[in-house]
């Protein structure tokens, strides 16, 4: 079992930015598609950006293409999500998990999620 703890998350004007990051104890994540998500109050877990094993493909929603870089460091078991430019509707908790199978951009085909990380962007 692999357990995930996300950081980084805070307040931050519109503009500026944040680097999360995401832990992983327990068994190696090194050999699955990593994802994170976010939610805001009154939503669904939407997708952000996932990347895969290697890190050499990443995926990323459209409303955070060019602003947001996803990375990993398999050698830490520790994934990052820089998030530059950002805006007040960036808004949300933001949560790392582990592909199961399926989809990169279902949260429905992941899992061990962590605790989340609170991202608020003020205008």
């Amino acid at each position: 079992q692999v357990q995930l703890v996300e950081s980084g998350g805070g307040l931050v004007q519109a503009g500026g930015s944040l680097r999360l990051s995401c832990a992983a104890s327990g068994r190696t994540f090194s050999r699955y598609i990593m994802g994170w998500f976010r939610q805001a109050p009154g939503k669904e877990r939407a997708f952000v950006a996932a990347i895969s094993w290697s890190g050499r493909s990443t995926y990323y929603a459209d409303s955070v293409k060019g602003r947001f870089t996803i990375s990993r460091d398999n050698d830490k078991n520790t994934m990052y999500l820089q998030m530059n430019s950002l805006k007040p509707e960036d808004t949300a908790r933001y949560y790392c998990a582990i592909q199961s199978s399926g989809t990169y951009y279902d949260a429905s085909d992941y899992h061990s999620w962590g605790q989340g990380t609170q991202v608020t962007v003020s205008s």
